[in-house]
C-alpha cells in the first residue's frame, strides 16, 4: 500500500518506549532477540509450532509469556501486561535510560555460556560440560529473571512490579544478588567442573 505509514504510537512499546535505539551487543543472541516495533506485544500465538518460531516473537512478549508461566499469572495476559508495563516504568525511573534496553543487557548477562549433560559409557553416566546454543541461552535467561521476579514476591509485601524491576536492573549490572545471574553463574561453575 502505497503512502502507508505505521502511527508513531505504534511503533513505540507500551507507546512510551522506541525500540529502535536498542543496541544487542552480543553478536550471538541478536539473530533470537525480536526488536521489530509492536505497539501491543501479543502475537496470538501465531508462530507457534513453527521451527525457530520463538525467534519471530517480541522481546517484550516473550517476558510476558514467562511472567505468565508460574501458577498467579496463568492466562492472565492483561495482568502481566499492566505489571510489566508498570515494570518498565520503574526500570526507565531508576537506570534513566530505555528500560528495553536494560531487558536486552540483563538478558546479555544472565544467559549461560555452558552447561552439563550427561553422556553414558558402558552402563556408566558422566557429566560433560556443553556449549549452550544462543537460543536455548536467551530462554534460560528470560525464565530466570521470571522466576527470580515471582520467588522475590513470596513472604514478603513487595508487589511484583517491583520484584520484576529490580531484577532486570541487577541481572543488567550483572550483580550476584540478581536469581538469574546467580543461577547462571551456577551452571556454568557446574560445567566448569565437568570439562
Amino acid at each position: 500500500m502505497a503512502g502507508y505509514s505505521v502511527p508513531e504510537e505504534l511503533s513505540l512499546v507500551f507507546a512510551k518506549y522506541d525500540l529502535s535505539e536498542v543496541v544487542v551487543h552480543d553478536a550471538g543472541l541478536a539473530r533470537y532477540m525480536n526488536l521489530q516495533p509492536v505497539g501491543v506485544p501479543h502475537s496470538s500465538a501465531r508462530n507457534a509450532n513453527k521451527q525457530f518460531g520463538k525467534s519471530k516473537v517480541n522481546l517484550v512478549e516473550r517476558l510476558m509469556n514467562n511472567m505468565m508461566r508460574t501458577e498467579d499469572f496463568t492466562g492472565k495476559k492483561i495482568t502481566v501486561y499492566n505489571m510489566l508495563n508498570k515494570a518498565f516504568d520503574i526500570v526507565h525511573r531508576r537506570a534513566k535510560s530505555n528500560p528495553v534496553q536494560v531487558l536486552v543487557d540483563a538478558l546479555e548477562n544472565a544467559g549461560p555460556r555452558e552447561e552439563v549433560t550427561r553422556l553414558k559409557f558402558g552402563g556408566i553416566s558422566v557429566p560433560k560440560a556443553v556449549d549452550i546454543s544462543p537460543s536455548r541461552r536467551l530462554d534460560i535467561a528470560l525464565r530466570n529473571i521470571a522466576v527470580g521476579a515471582v520467588k522475590c514476591t513470596y513472604k514478603s509485601a513487595k508487589p511484583i512490579e517491583e520484584c520484576l524491576a529490580n531484577e532486570i536492573i541487577l541481572a543488567s549490572k550483572a550483580d550476584m544478588n540478581s536469581y538469574a545471574v546467580s543461577k547462571k553463574e551456577e551452571i556454568e561453575r557446574v560445567a566448569a567442573s565437568a570439562r
